[in-house]
C-alpha cells in the first residue's frame, strides 16, 4: 500500500474524558480532505478507559485510517517517538489530546499553505496567533523557560513547548531516531537537534485555547524540563548523539 499523504500522531495517557470528542473531531475534519491520511493514538500505558474507547473507534472508522498503539508507561516524549516512527506518512502532526489548537488549523502545516520546510511549529506567540484562556501565571512561566532554551539550547523556535508539530517524513525518521528525553522538555531536543542538523524549520501562528484540565503543572514540570534542557546541552557537549550531526 502506499504511503498516506499525512499521519496524524496523537499522545495519550489517562484521556478518557476527552480522547473521543477528540478522535471524532480530527476524523470528521480529515474525513472531508481529499488526500490520504492515517490517524495514530500512541496510548501512554493508560489505565483508564481510554484503550476502550480508541478500540471502539477504530473499529468504527477501520484499523487502516485509526491505529492504536498500546505502549508501556514511558512519558509523553516517549509516547510521541513511538508513534512518530511507526507512521507511515509523507507529513507526520503531532497533535495533543486536548485538541486546543482547532483541528480545521492543521492546513497551515501543510502545502501548499506552508510552503517548503522539514519541521513546522506552532506558535502561540508570533504575529497572527492567539492565546485564548490561558492565565498569566502560566503565560510567565512560559516566557521564563522560553529565555532559558535560549541560553541552554537555542534552536530559533520562540515557543518550543505547542503539543502541534509537523514533520516530513525524512526529518521525523532522523529526529525521532536521535531523541533521548521521554519527558515534556523532548519538542526543546528536537527543535535542538534540527538546528544542528540543518534542517528547515518554519513556525506557523496558530489559536490556541487554555484547557482546564491541562496535566502541565508549571512549577513541577518547570523543573524537570529545566533538568532535561541541561541534559540536552550536556548530551550534544559530550557527543551523546553519535557522529549523525556531522553527517
Amino acid at each position: 500500500m502506499p504511503s498516506p499523504f499525512l499521519s496524524v500522531v496523537i499522545p495519550a495517557f489517562n484521556e478518557e474524558s476527552r480522547i473521543a470528542s477528540t478522535l471524532q473531531q480530527a476524523l470528521g475534519y480529515l474525513s472531508r480532505q481529499s488526500y490520504t491520511w492515517e490517524v495514530l493514538v500512541a496510548d501512554d500505558g493508560s489505565i483508564d478507559d481510554t484503550p476502550k474507547l480508541v478500540s471502539g473507534l477504530s473499529e468504527v472508522h477501520g484499523e487502516g485510517r485509526l491505529r492504536h498503539l498500546r505502549l508501556p508507561h514511558g512519558g509523553k516524549g516517549w509516547a510521541v517517538r513511538q508513534g512518530m516512527l511507526q507512521a507511515q506518512g509523507e507529513h507526520r502532526f503531532m497533535c495533543d489530546a486536548d485538541l486546543s489548537m482547532s483541528i480545521d488549523q492543521l492546513e497551515r502545516f501543510l502545502p501548499p499553505v506552508a510552503g517548503e520546510y522539514d519541521v513546522a511549529a506552532g506558535s502561540r506567540t508570533m504575529p497572527g496567533a492567539r492565546r485564548i484562556g490561558e492565565p498569566a501565571r502560566r503565560r510567565v512561566t512560559a516566557k521564563a523557560f522560553s529565555l532559558l532554551v535560549r541560553t541552554l539550547a537555542p534552536c530559533g523556535v520562540e515557543d518550543t513547548q505547542c503539543g502541534f508539530k509537523c514533520f516530513r517524513a525524512s526529518a521525523a525518521q532522523r529526529l525521532f531516531s536521535l531523541q533521548k528525553l521521554d519527558g515534556f522538555a523532548f519538542d526543546v531536543e528536537l527543535l535542538y537537534l534540527a538546528r544542528k542538523l540543518g534542517l528547515r524549520t518554519i513556525e506557523v501562528p496558530i489559536d490556541w485555547h487554555h484547557s482546564p484540565e491541562s496535566k502541565v503543572r508549571v512549577v513541577r514540570d518547570s523543573v524537570r524540563m529545566g533538568r532535561d534542557l541541561l541534559r540536552v546541552r550536556w548530551g550534544y557537549m559530550r557527543g551523546r548523539y553519535g557522529n549523525a550531526l556531522s553527517r
